[in-house]
C-alpha cells in the first residue's frame, strides 16, 4: 500500500526494500505479529550489524544493514495492511533509527580509527541529510490526495492517541522523539522555510532528494563495508553534504 496518490509517486532510491517489505507484511497479516514486533526486529538487525562491524565481518554487517532497511519499511506496511496506524510505532521507529545511526558511526569510527569529533560531524551530517529528505517527503504525503497523514510537517506537541494505543505511551515516545529530532527539524526548516507552501514537487526532484533517504544511506554504508572501504565511510558522509546546496538551489527554481 503506497503512502502517496498515483500521480505523486516517484522512484525512491532509498525504498529498494519495499517489495520484500510488502511480502513480509502480507505474510504476517493474519498472524499475531504486530508492527511493533517488526520494529523490534529491525532494531536487533541493526545491533547485529554493529557487532559484525566491530568484529570485521563486513559483508555480513552489510547484509544486516540492508535487512534493517527492509524491516524498517515492513513495520509500516504491516501497520497499513492490518489497518492499525500508530503514533507510538512511528515514534519508536524513528527513535530506533537515530540511536542506531549514531551507533553505526561510532562502530565504524572505532574500526576506521577516526576521532570522536569526526564521528559526531558525520552523525550530524547524516541526520541533516535524512531530515531534509523527510521534510520534503512529508510535505508531499500531506498534500497528496489519499496520501498517508500519520506524519506531520510540523510536530510541536504530542498527537491524540489512535485507537488501540495509550495516550501516555504516545506522550512519552513523542517527548523522546522531539528531544532527539527537533534540532535537526529546525535546522532543515531554516534552510527552506517556504517549501511547505509549494503546491507540489516534481517527481524527478523527489527521486533526486531520495539519495538522502536513510535506506540509501545504509546501502552506501553496506557497499563500502563490503569493498573494505570502512575508513572512507565517515569522510564520505561529511562530503556528501554538498548535495544539500544543489537540492536547495533546485527546489527554489520552482
Amino acid at each position: 500500500m503506497s503512502k502517496l496518490a498515483v500521480k505523486d509517486r516517484f522512484f525512491d532510491c532509498s525504498d529498494y526494500g519495499r517489495p520484500l517489505a510488502v511480502f513480509i507484511a502480507q505474510s504476517l497479516k493474519n498472524t499475531h505479529f504486530t508492527p511493533i514486533h517488526v520494529t523490534y526486529a529491525f532494531g536487533v538487525s541493526g545491533l547485529l550489524a554493529i557487532f559484525c562491524i566491530l568484529h570485521a565481518y563486513y559483508i555480513l554487517a552489510g547484509f544486516f544493514l540492508i535487512l534493517k532497511s527492509v524491516l524498517d519499511a515492513a513495520d509500516g506496511e504491516l501497520s497499513r495492511v492490518k489497518h492499525t496506524p500508530s503514533h507510538s510505532g512511528r515514534y519508536l521507529d524513528s527513535i530506533f533509527d537515530i540511536i542506531l545511526n549514531f551507533l553505526f558511526l561510532v562502530a565504524i569510527g572505532m574500526v576506521g580509527v577516526h576521532s570522536f569529533v569526526w564521528i559526531i560531524i558525520a552523525f550530524i551530517s547524516i541526520q541533516i541529510q535524512g531530515t531534509l529528505y523527510n521534510y520534503y517527503y512529508v510535505i508531499v504525503r500531506n498534500k497528496s490526495i489519499g496520501g498517508d497523514q500519520t506524519s506531520k510537517i510540523f510536530e510541536q506537541k504530542s498527537p491524540k492517541a489512535l485507537p488501540g494505543e495509550s495516550q501516555q505511551t504516545v506522550d512519552r515516545l513523542f517527548f523522546i522523539f522531539y528531544l532527539l529530532y527537533s534540532v535537526f527539524d529546525k535546522l532543515v526548516f531554516g534552510m527552506d522555510q517556504s517549501a511547505y507552501k509549494v503546491k507540489s514537487f516534481p517527481n524527478w526532484f523527489m527521486s533526486f532528494v531520495s539519495l538522502y533517504g536513510l535506506g540509501f544511506q545504509l546501502l552506501i554504508i553496506a557497499v563500502m563495508l563490503s569493498f573494505g572501504m570502512i575508513q572512507y565511510i565517515i569522510p564520505f558522509f561529511m562530503y556528501y553534504n554538498v548535495l544539500i546546496i544543489i537540492i536547495l538551489i533546485m527546489r527554489r527554481s520552482f
